[in-house]
């Protein structure tokens, strides 16, 4: 907040009240503290037609540092201009951010949660009452701090008017740079209901400095929790290092995704899996040189697939999701999330549903083969795909057992269909990349840039690597190698924008067929077929509806059909 500008309080309240002696007590606080203010009121037509509001503006430094010179007042409120709102009904308080008057980037709203119902609420011949939790939601989102206290009865149990009760919660908010013997020595100068005036604003006062001490416990609270946050999303044991030799190999440009990839796959894995990725990188390297000695491009190509190779080679599986289920950081960050004690018992269950494709991953090709081909048989019989529910209770012993046992199961993932199939796709697109940098380097680069096509896991990662192997397959020059390279860097460029905008990969069809390539091939999609017995109306629940026009041309049932 600027020191040379006012600040500008909106003072709003019902008739009887003592809004006016409020704005009084407010500008003699300000006058007899050495600081220069004015205030004006605007009257309301009755009791709750409109508020009788008063605007006051306090100039923050006091007059013996402005070296002789008077600040300039306005008049009237500005909407959005409000430092300070003040409101002795929750309603009115309402009805004035409504006209705009606060402001969530400046506004102070100091409020009494009381209602005092308006004719049209009386009116209703039901409860017509507006609701509260609305209108504290409003005063919340359009204000940059917020004291709602139920002021009316505090000036109740103080014997006196909520005026004085308004007069300590302006005062606990610390806005105006006047002291609490400042405000008190304004109510005892005003000579009437001294000690009840008093206090009912001690009552405000002490009220409005517990909740800010407490709002303070509570942020200190949240800034640990983030910071314990952020120390916990480390890895729950210490990273294996670099090799110095790998170290030495690599340029800096792409030193620091090397390292983080080498980390993540050594924590995924073992080390010789992460030794198989610094190999890899090692091809790519050696490419980008041999196409540019001098670095000019500072080695971009190795590390876009730094980046790129360690999220591949990092693929998530049954074995992976159970290791993260049981780090010591999940079950931290839970704990945050829940806010239980230290004390206190928290139980976890987590869900799982792992169909054909998770068990096959880990089987050996032919075992793998032979339950991917029972289920498909399955899906053609018009049956859902197979699954096993699961509901395990991860605080428990007999829980933990469980993941303990598939989180192990790190070695037989490299005898899992999976990995090979996997390995075998990540080579594919290797030996693209390194060949299009030797022979160009923006075209290495743009293949490299491919790898972000890879994302999620199930359908959408399968999509994603058959969008990639198709686009480096017929774009990479492969199939056409006569065609320029220039021509190549921008048809890939071109297919790789159009399958990260669209997908469905309808962009990518089209951008594919105009450079001279094949679409994506259709993939088979069975079309299931039901009988429906006479009189009913409502279709049998394992099956699909049928195609009309399948149906008009007597295909047999669950023929299959190819589909996009």
């Amino acid at each position: 907040m600027s020191s040379n500008r006012p600040l500008t309080i909106l003072v709003c309240a019902l008739g009887g009240e003592g809004g006016g002696v409020l704005s009084e007590w407010l500008y003699d606080t300000a006058v007899h503290s050495g600081h220069s203010a004015q205030a004006t009121s605007i009257p309301g037509v009755a009791q709750r037609t409109g508020a009788t509001t008063y605007y006051i503006e306090v100039h923050p430094r006091p007059d013996r540092e402005l070296g002789g010179r008077r600040p300039v007042f306005s008049l009237n409120p500005v909407p959005g201009a409000i430092d300070l709102l003040v409101s002795s009904e929750l309603l009115e308080t309402a009805r004035q951010i409504g006209l705009g008057m606060a402001g969530a980037d400046r506004t102070v709203v100091v409020s009494s949660s009381a209602r005092t119902l308006t004719v049209a609420e009386k009116m209703q011949q039901a409860d017509g009452r507006m609701a509260q939790e609305a209108l504290l939601a409003a005063v919340q989102r359009n204000s940059r701090e917020a004291e709602v206290l139920d002021m009316a009865a505090m000036a109740r149990q103080a014997g006196t008017v909520i005026s004085a009760v308004l007069f300590g919660a302006i005062a606990g908010t610390g806005l105006l740079p006047f002291s609490r013997s400042a405000y008190e020595e304004t109510i005892r100068r005003s000579g009437k209901g001294v000690e009840a005036s008093l206090r009912g604003f001690s009552l405000a006062y002490d009220a409005v400095q517990a909740r800010r001490a407490q709002q303070q416990v509570v942020q200190q609270a949240v800034q640990q929790a983030i910071d314990g946050a952020a120390a916990a999303a480390a890895p729950a044991r210490p990273p294996v290092p670099l090799p110095d030799a790998a170290r030495a190999r690599f340029p800096q440009p792409a030193l620091e995704l090397v390292e983080l990839g080498w980390a993540r796959l050594a924590d995924y894995q073992d080390r010789k899996y992460a030794e198989l990725y610094l190999e890899r990188l090692q091809r790519v390297l050696d490419a980008e040189k041999a196409s540019d000695p001098s670095g000019a491009n500072g080695r971009a190509v190795t590390a876009e697939m730094a980046r790129w190779l360690a999220l591949w080679m990092a693929f998530d599986d049954i074995v992976r999701v159970a290791e993260l289920k049981l780090r010591d950081s999940r079950a931290a960050r839970v704990r945050r999330e829940v806010a239980a004690a230290p004390d206190e018992i928290v139980r976890v269950y987590d869900h799982f549903k792992p169909g054909v494709p998770e068990f096959a991953a880990l089987l050996p090709e032919g075992l793998a083969r032979a339950l991917s081909a029972w289920d498909e048989r399955r899906r053609r019989q018009g049956r859902e795909p197979w699954a096993l529910p699961l509901k395990i209770g991860t605080h428990s012993v007999r829980g933990a057992l469980a993941l303990r046992f598939v989180a192990g199961l790190k070695g037989q993932r490299r005898r899992g269909s999976r990995f090979q199939l996997e390995q075998s796709l990540i080579e594919r697109w290797l030996a693209c990349v390194v060949r299009g940098t030797r022979e160009h380097w923006a075209l290495g680069h743009e293949l490299a840039q491919c790898g972000r096509l890879i994302k999620g896991y199930g359908s959408t990662n399968e999509r994603g690597k058959e969008n990639l192997l198709h686009v480096v397959d017929h774009l990479s020059g492969g199939e056409r190698p006569d065609t320029p390279a220039a021509q190549r860097v921008q048809a890939v460029q071109a297919a790789r924008k159009a399958a990260l905008a669209d997908d469905a990969g309808r962009a990518l069809d089209q951008v594919m067929v105009a450079h001279g390539a094949p679409p994506r091939p259709l993939r088979a999609q069975p079309i299931r077929f039901y009988k429906r017995r006479p009189g009913d109306n409502a279709p049998s629940p394992r099956t699909a509806q049928p195609a009309p026009a399948a149906a008009r041309a007597g295909a047999p049932e669950h023929q299959p059909a190819t589909a996009r």
